[in-house]
């Protein structure tokens, strides 16, 4: 694919512990996302997908290489150094919800971008715009208990774009919700993505190989590099004692 990159990952590097239990988790990352894309992140339990998110998302220094989100550059700096990214740049939507439980849905929202310094009367229709896109315009007085799974997560992807960040990094965001509420989330992150006036692009970490094989595109993360694959890769039917390619 050509055109505009949104984020470009490079050589990316990170490992744990010393000596003879260092564990290299990340050997060298590469990966690009253009503007609207909608990439799931595969892999084996512990292959270090939630690393990799945890870096771009600014959480995390790397060892070596570097990311370039928009027009900043970053990843080996420690995450007081970068909090214009977490702030500005990245969104974030987690398996478990996040929600203040005492609060409306509008009111999670509103506070997370008056807490990054937005303006209450502005925040709040910023929240109020950001939960009519996620078709919750008539539950945004309703406090989380009242809010089934999928609709609380629906909360949290608000909260996630109404600062109107360029990327989402989703980690497992269908983990808690049953087969019917995971295709609607998939089905709103391919709407935000194809929105034709602000496309938001998402990298998407999951197990579930239905929700990879509706993105856009498909990575696989194993063995500390990423490379780009399909759904037989990603459940190992390419190694030995599988199918042959």
């Amino acid at each position: 694919m050509g055109g505009w990159v949104v984020l470009r990952v490079s050589e990316l590097t990170k490992g744990f512990g010393s000596g003879p239990n260092r564990l290299e988790v990340l050997k060298g990352i590469d990966l690009e996302i253009q503007p609207g894309e909608l990439v799931a992140l595969m892999g084996p339990s512990g292959c270090g997908k939630s690393t990799l998110l945890n870096i771009i998302g600014g959480l995390l220094p790397a060892e070596s290489g570097e990311i370039n989100l928009k027009s900043r550059s970053y990843g080996l700096r420690n995450p007081s150094s970068v909090v214009d990214v977490r702030r500005n740049l990245v969104g974030w939507i987690f398996q478990d919800f996040h929600l203040l439980d005492h609060l409306s849905a509008l009111d999670n929202v509103a506070m997370a971008l008056e807490i990054s310094g937005v303006p209450s009367k502005e925040a709040e229709e910023r929240a109020r715009d950001a939960l009519a896109r996620v078709n919750l315009s008539d539950r945004m007085d309703h406090i989380p208990d009242q809010l089934s799974g999928g609709q609380q997560q629906r909360v949290a992807i608000a909260r996630a774009i109404a600062g109107n960040r360029p990327l989402l990094l989703a980690d497992e965001p269908t983990g808690n919700l049953d087969i019917a509420s995971g295709a609607d989330v998939l089905r709103l992150f391919k709407s935000l993505c194809h929105d034709e006036e602000n496309p938001i692009s998402i990298l998407m970490v999951t197990h579930d190989p239905d929700l990879a094989s509706q993105a856009d595109r498909m990575l696989l993360l194993r063995d500390g590099t990423v490379a780009a694959s399909d759904i037989r890769s990603a459940w190992g039917l390419d190694e030995e004692g599988g199918e042959e390619e």
